[in-house]
């Protein structure tokens, strides 16, 4: 791509606390040119997490905002908050990132935060949504890429992936197979955001 074009890519950011599959998923897109961004940094909570190598194999800066050290939750955001200004990124990946977010980031990323969750939302929001799939009984599951609000996996429906439940499945086999539609799904929903396709009209998200 010219240097003339490259100013219109938008700039994404990652928050990442574990392995950061998809975090790679997405970074990988971005390099095969399917995604028309940059990633212009990994923000962490967990200065052990692997997605921390990952990002360093590519080459994508890292900010260690270690919950640990935080005498409080208010502190830590103040100091999560500014490791996100700094990023100026058009884009926020949430990527396996496990805490929630308080209202004031929220507000200030209104439209521009994403997350990816393995449950079919509105269905088994919060941890486990797997083994809570498993213990209902459903006969699909899957997974969804929201706009991020002010609950736990409440945000407008972006993208969603739908596997089937196989009656020997357990937590581990299905979280499994949704994962492989994650690793699809955030890089699709990514992708439509940076060519400027999505368009939020309340609870729904429309692809133009």
């Amino acid at each position: 791509m010219s240097p003339e074009r490259s100013v219109d890519k938008k700039r994404i950011a990652f928050l990442a606390s574990g392995r950061g599959s998809n975090f790679q998923a997405v970074i990988d897109a971005i390099a095969a040119g399917t995604i028309p961004g940059i990633c212009v940094g990994l923000v962490t909570d967990n200065p052990g997490a692997y997605a921390i190598e990952r990002a360093k194999s590519a080459g994508i800066p890292v900010t260690v905002v270690d919950y640990a050290r935080f005498p409080a939750k208010a502190a830590y955001e103040e100091a999560l908050l500014s490791a996100m200004r700094a990023c100026r990124a058009d884009l926020f990946v949430l990527a396996g990132y496990m805490r929630i977010l308080g209202f004031g980031i929220v507000r200030e990323f209104s439209g521009r935060m994403m997350n990816i969750h393995p449950a079919l939302l509105p269905a088994f929001s919060g941890l486990h949504a797997q083994r809570q799939a498993i213990e209902y009984g459903v006969k699909v599951a899957g997974c969804t890429v929201h706009l991020v609000d002010e609950g736990m996996d409440t945000g407008p429906i972006v993208v969603q992936r739908c596997v089937p439940v196989l009656p020997d499945d357990d937590e581990t086999t299905l979280a499994d197979r949704i994962l492989a539609e994650e690793h699809e799904a955030l890089p699709l929903a990514v992708k439509l955001f940076c060519e400027g396709r999505l368009e939020a009209d309340g609870r729904r998200v429309r692809v133009r």
